[in-house]
């Protein structure tokens, strides 16, 4: 048995989405890291479904949005979300999204949410970043411990396969290591629970014949709606055979039949195989701190959530986006450290958010009323699914599926973000109107085919600057200061009324810092203030 030291500038723990989400944010910047995943990366039951629209935003800025859409989901598979008593007998209720091949991009967006299930999503951004030696991230490797120094953090991790050990020393640490995070829980931080927590059992199985059976009745999610044992999602997870079904447990906590329970879903005669079934926890939860010294909590080990409405992962992506820039400044020396407290005093308040978005969408499922007729093959069924469909119809079942609000509506505060005298616009989870306000992200538009403003952002600052202002007096404060900055002259009238004033500074992650039509008065302060200096 071997032992070495690895020096490196940031450690990652844990290779799930969010781990490898971080990992690319990183090397994207030019900083250096080291993954550990204990296990040999293969994802046999698939939990995350669909990339949310702003994480495609994010896979775009690494160049991977096409990769996410080519992974294997098939272009002509309705994206529909259908209530039915079971897939194969009566359908209640339907949102129609159409497919990949027929949809078109939403006006505020370069991209759209796009299904790429966790075993895909997974291989594909670990092939991008690499197994060692050729990449950052080593599989079969545990972290034995981990501490926080004055300098940086130590680590000891061992692999699995050969019994080697090494010791990790890096500046940072970021604990991507899941709901039950011992690094979070051997730092001593809490986590909040928001709403109590429920037992869900997952049952992964395929239907080859069922897609063709269906037809045009192919859904990417079925919403089961049968009043005594289902009302969670069926959902395909590659819309060719491979679907799994939500259900709960029996009271006392046993798993439920599978068999019994896919063939009551499905409620058609065709070929089934249980691959696998799961007990789950749903929790709502959020970490009381997302730092402790040099480490970082990211993703679900800082924050829990109930899949209703699937911000989940795509919640700690946007972590991940948040905190490697500002690592990444710090670590080239154009930001203070006290840049890195305003990861949690930015992501903190979205992830409650989300929480209670999420916790919204599944009582909506949870409190539906469903009267045993609607089962009944029956004039009597016919009325009581009319009268189902009336009421879904005029309910707001729509937001789950629809919530550009919590995508992209949301705002930073921050002592690194600029403030106004006028309050933020007023935005909802279902209604979203693109804004330049300091803290939001910084609208979309077109430029010219194929490159979106949201393309000029990634590294460094950048200035939008919409009129004739002379603005050399920002350029010279920043190369003063050492703090990289672009900037751009747009003659677009219509992107200049979306943008809302003349000058629009933006920081790497696509977030408005400052805006005005012109320079600040203390333009040092201000760019001290946006780089940590507060």
């Amino acid at each position: 048995m071997n032992h070495r030291t690895i020096e490196t500038q940031v450690l990652i723990v844990g290779g799930g989405p969010v781990g490898l989400a971080m990992a690319l944010e990183l090397r994207y910047q030019g900083i250096d890291c080291l993954l550990v995943e204990q296990s040999d990366g293969v994802i046999d039951h698939p939990k995350v479904g669909t990339v949310g629209p702003r994480s495609m935003e994010i896979f775009r800025r690494w160049g991977l949005a096409q990769s996410v859409r080519d992974a294997g989901w098939p272009a002509d598979h309705p994206l529909d979300v259908a209530w039915v008593t079971a897939v194969g007998k009566h359908e209640i209720h339907r949102l129609k999204f159409g497919s990949h091949a027929e949809r078109t991009l939403p006006p505020h967006s370069p991209e759209s949410e796009h299904p790429c299930p966790h075993h895909w999503l997974v291989p594909l951004l670990t092939k991008e970043l690499g197994i060692a030696p050729a990449g950052p991230i080593n599989l079969n490797c545990r972290l034995e411990s981990l501490e926080s120094t004055q300098q940086g953090i130590v680590g000891q991790i061992k692999f699995l396969e050969s019994g080697d050990t090494a010791t990790v020393e890096a500046k940072y640490a970021v604990a991507c290591d899941g709901a039950s995070s011992l690094i979070r829980k051997t730092c001593g931080i809490d986590t909040l629970a928001h709403h109590p927590t429920r037992i869900f059992q997952n049952i992964l199985f395929q239907a080859p014949e069922l897609p063709e059976i269906l037809g045009a009745r192919r859904a990417l999610v079925f919403f089961m709606m049968t009043p005594d044992n289902l009302r969670y999602p069926l959902r395909s997870m590659d819309g060719v055979g491979l679907y799994r079904l939500t259900a709960t447990p029996h009271e006392d906590g046993t798993p439920r039949d599978s068999e019994k329970a896919v063939k009551e879903a499905v409620g058609i005669d065709t070929p089934i195989e249980i691959l696998s079934t799961s007990l789950w926890y749903l929790t709502h939860r959020v970490a009381t701190d997302y730092q402790s010294g040099n480490i970082f909590f990211v993703g679900d080990s800082a924050h829990t959530l109930s899949p209703s409405g699937g911000f989940g992962m795509n919640t700690g992506v946007s972590d991940a986006l948040d905190l490697g820039w500002k690592l990444a400044a710090v670590l080239q020396g154009w930001a203070s450290p006290q840049l890195l407290d305003t990861y949690q005093t930015e992501r903190h308040p979205l992830a409650v958010a989300a929480v209670e978005e999420a916790n919204l969408n599944l009582e909506r499922t949870l409190k539906r009323t469903l009267p045993p007729e609607i089962m009944l093959d029956s004039p009597e069924g016919d009325r009581a699914r009319q009268q189902m469909t009336e009421k879904m119809q005029h309910s707001d079942v729509n937001r789950e599926f629809n919530a550009p609000g919590i995508h992209f509506g949301f705002y930073y505060e921050s002592p690194a973000i600029a403030t106004e005298p006028e309050k933020p616009p007023v935005q909802k989870p279902d209604e979203w109107t693109p804004t330049s306000y300091p803290g939001s992200r910084a609208p979309h538009a077109w430029l010219e085919a194929n490159k979106s403003t949201l393309d000029l952002f990634g590294h460094g600052l950048v200035l939008l600057n919409f009129g004739d202002r002379d603005v050399t007096a920002l350029i010279d404060t920043c190369q003063a200061k050492n703090v990289p900055l672009r900037t751009y002259q747009i003659d677009d009238r219509e992107i200049a009324k979306i943008y809302e004033k003349t000058l629009v500074l933006v920081r790497p992650d696509g977030h408005v810092a400052w805006r005005g039509d012109d320079l600040p008065d203390d333009l040092d302060g201000t760019i001290d203030r946006i780089r940590g200096y507060f």
